[in-house]
This record gives structure tokens, C-alpha cells and sequence, in this order.
């Protein structure tokens, strides 16, 4: 049986940082978020009504 190559392994761990840092990068370089979705909705400043109760009584 071969020894196995460790030191093969080792730099294909490193590319694949390397990789994921550069896609990371370029991410945070293009502004978009990384899953597609905004994090919060976007408003223009005004704030929405509360929620109603349906089971209070109007007044």
C-alpha cells in the first residue's frame, strides 16, 4: 500500500481557502448579499402601521 501524500493534501486545502477568499472578495466587492435575499425590506422612511387585533373591538 502507497503512503499516502500528505503534503498534496495539505496544498489542495490551501487552494481551496484561497478559492473561498477570493469568491468572498469578489462578493463583498459586487454589493449583492451572498444567498440572494435582502437582509432587512427596504422602506422609504415611513413607518408601517401597527398590527391589529381582529378579536378587539373597534371603537
Amino acid at each position: 500500500m502507497a503512503a499516502p501524500n500528505y503534503s498534496y493534501e495539505k496544498r489542495q486545502r490551501e487552494l481551496a481557502k484561497k478559492r473561498k477568499a477570493e469568491e468572498k472578495r469578489q462578493r463583498k466587492a459586487s454589493g449583492k448579499p451572498e444567498d440572494g435575499s435582502p437582509d432587512e425590506p427596504q422602506t422609504d422612511g415611513e413607518a408601517a402601521p401597527p398590527p391589529t387585533d381582529p378579536t378587539a373591538p373597534q371603537t
